[in-house]
């Protein structure tokens, strides 16, 4: 029955329903085609007949009635010189030229790259990338030789190797920076889908479209980078700092029977009151705060509670302070005197001595001038 229905069967076609076969041989009972069948080739496909080993003829697109004239090389290795209409013996692969789109690649190791920015950097990267046949006889010589179903997951495995093998090597030579990745991760796919395509060329394969779907860093190096954005949303650190030392006001005012937020949000109340002054005072809220002018630092300890402190005017230099006793002492000495001007806390300017109710008893405990001898 095969070989009956081999001999009644002279149409030679396929009609794929496979997404992934990229060769096919068409079944035939003992190889044998009838002269004057019809080959059928579609779209995207590609018929080759091989003789005892060898490659003969190759057909694109179209529809043919197989005779001796449109099989110039097959009927030269037949030894047909004047025609043959007899069946003959010859295999006939179908290969697929589509583009197939569904393959896919990624890094099983990190690939090492030198990054200016970030030194040494590993990085991963997946992606997809479609393949397509350009040369069918190489194809057939190279890869497939006698299978009579060759499907792409015979060769994606091959192919994904090729490609990460070149992929560090694209990346290095690229000068892109690591955070630029992203912008030119197209250039860079269209680039190793050039280089792919070169090197592929002696087994019959193109590669028309290289996608890098991601690239990444390890979790070191995001954090890393996790932090310098958040330093750039951030900006003014100033302003941030204030914006902070609102918020746990706010959070502490909201918690009022606690005491450790009572005192939290009362000392950075306070805390923020004094750098918005400070703001303020210069003129501008982002300009920093210009700090006070130094005060000279006492050279004595602070006064007793409820003594006065005065100075004294001698010579045009500032003395004191001195306590009442003390200067009852000057008067006594007669450093102090009605014209001596003196001043103290309250008063708006240096009064002479003679004139200052308050130095009336020290200046009457000073003794008269002797009389003259």
């Amino acid at each position: 029955m095969d070989k009956l229905r081999g001999e009644l069967i002279d149409i030679i076609e396929w009609l794929d329903d496979s997404r992934d076969t990229m060769v096919w041989r068409f079944p035939r009972y003992q190889n044998e085609i009838k002269m004057g069948a019809k080959l059928v080739v579609r779209e995207s496909q590609t018929a080759v007949f091989v003789n005892e080993g060898k490659i003969a003829d190759v057909f694109e697109p179209g529809t043919y009635t197989l005779e001796t004239r449109n099989l110039p090389i097959l009927s030269t290795l037949k030894g047909w010189k004047y025609g043959f209409n007899s069946p003959f013996k010859a295999e006939v692969y179908f290969v697929n030229t589509r583009q197939f789109t569904d393959m896919k690649w990624g890094t099983q190791n990190p690939v090492i790259l030198r990054d200016a920015e970030f030194g040494v950097v590993r990085v991963r990267a997946f992606g997809a990338f479609a393949a397509r046949v350009v040369d069918a006889s190489r194809l057939l010589r190279e890869l497939v030789g006698t299978d009579p179903q060759f499907r792409t997951e015979e060769v994606q495995e091959y192919l994904r190797q090729l490609m990460v093998g070149r992929l560090g090597g694209a990346l290095a030579t690229a000068g892109v920076p690591l955070l630029d990745l992203a912008a030119h991760q197209d250039a860079i796919g269209r680039r190793l889908a050039a280089v792919l395509t070169e090197e592929l060329a002696e087994v019959g394969i193109a590669i028309p479209k290289f996608v890098i779907e991601n690239v990444s860093v390890p979790p070191e190096v995001e954090q890393a980078l996790d932090k310098r954005t958040s330093m750039g949303a951030v900006g003014d650190l100033d302003r941030y700092t204030r914006f902070q030392a609102a918020n746990a006001m706010e959070a502490a005012a909201n918690n009022p029977g606690g005491e450790a937020g009572a005192g939290i949000g009362l000392g950075l109340g306070m805390a923020m009151g004094q750098q918005m002054a400070r703001s303020m005072g210069g003129g501008a809220a982002t300009q920093p705060a210009q700090p006070a002018p130094a005060q000279p630092a006492a050279a004595e300890p602070p006064p007793l509670p409820g003594q006065a402190q005065w100075y004294v005017g001698v010579g045009g230099q500032r003395q004191g302070p001195y306590d009442l006793g003390a200067l009852a002492e000057q008067a006594n000495a007669g450093a102090l005197g009605a014209d001596t001007l003196v001043w103290r806390t309250g008063m708006a300017q240096w009064q002479p001595a003679g004139q200052v109710p308050e130095l009336a008893s020290v200046l009457a405990s000073v003794p008269p001038p002797l009389p003259p001898q």
